[in-house]
Parts: structure tokens; sequence; C-alpha cells
């Protein structure tokens, strides 16, 4: 189960690859009050509307067969810019706040991206990281799941 003790003043970023919350803990440890600090959101729209292009053919090597290439899939490079865009603002946020304590909670695929863009300046402020998608739950039970660990598993 999990349970993660968050002191008051401890940031929180929740979010996948089109938007994030960056929350505070205003409460105390038994009983947290976060507060939205900053909302990050992109639009993403179908790849039908970011690529018009058919997918490109190729020679095979031996031969004379053709095949198709897949399609590029425009909403993963628009999440891993979302990611380096969360990360800067978050870098900006730690020169110019307290933002000493920060814990991350999201999907696997948008913490690794998360990780990847990370400044160094702010990869020590990281106390914790959470792998479980959060972004469609209000904030008190952001809160409750990670504070009792309710409905999350490690």
């Amino acid at each position: 189960m999990l349970g993660l003790i968050i002191p008051k003043g401890t940031h929180i970023l929740v979010g996948d690859g089109s938007e994030a919350l960056l929350l505070v803990n205003e409460g105390t440890v038994p009983e947290p009050d976060f507060k939205v600090e900053h909302v990050f959101s992109q639009k993403n729209p179908p790849t039908r509307e970011q690529g018009t292009d058919r997918p490109g053919r190729a020679f095979s090597s031996a031969g004379y067969r053709r095949a198709a290439m897949a399609d590029t899939d425009w909403h993963v490079f628009a999440e891993r810019d979302f990611a380096r865009d969360v990360t800067t603002a978050l870098g900006e946020l730690q020169t110019e706040t307290d933002l000493k304590k920060l814990i991350i909670v999201a999907p696997p695929k948008t913490l690794a991206e998360l990780r990847k863009s990370m400044p160094s300046n702010l990869q020590s402020h990281i106390v914790a990281e959470v792998a479980h998608d959060l972004t469609k739950h209000p904030v008190k039970e952001i809160a409750r799941l990670l504070t009792q660990g309710q409905g999350l598993t490690d």
C-alpha cells in the first residue's frame, strides 16, 4: 500500500501526456490540504488532424518487394514536447519560489519522459515518484490516494 508522508510545503506534480497540475500541501502530515499552484495543459488533437501525408513505402533489401512504413504517431511527439515544457517551467519555478521537495505522479510512460527532460537543478528536489495516472481525480481525492494509499499499490 502507498502511504506517503507529505509535509507542509511539499509540491506535487500530477500529470499525464497533455495536462498537469502543480499542487502544494498547505496542510499538515495527518491532514493534507492540497492547493493548485499551477495548471499546465496542451491541446493534442487526433493524429488525423496533425499529419496529412500517407505513410511512405520502401524497397526491401533483397528482391523487388515494397513495404509500407508505419504511420507517424504525432501524439508521441506532442507528449514528449509537453513533458519538456513542464520540466522547463518547473525548473524556472524552482529558482523563483521555495520549491524544495517535489513528488511526481504520472503514468509510467509520462514519468519516463519527465525524467529524461528534468533539469539537473530540479532532480535533487524529487523525494518520490508514483507511477499512476491521477489527472482525472479531484484534488482532495489525489491527497487521499497518496497519503492513505487506498486503491493504489506500489
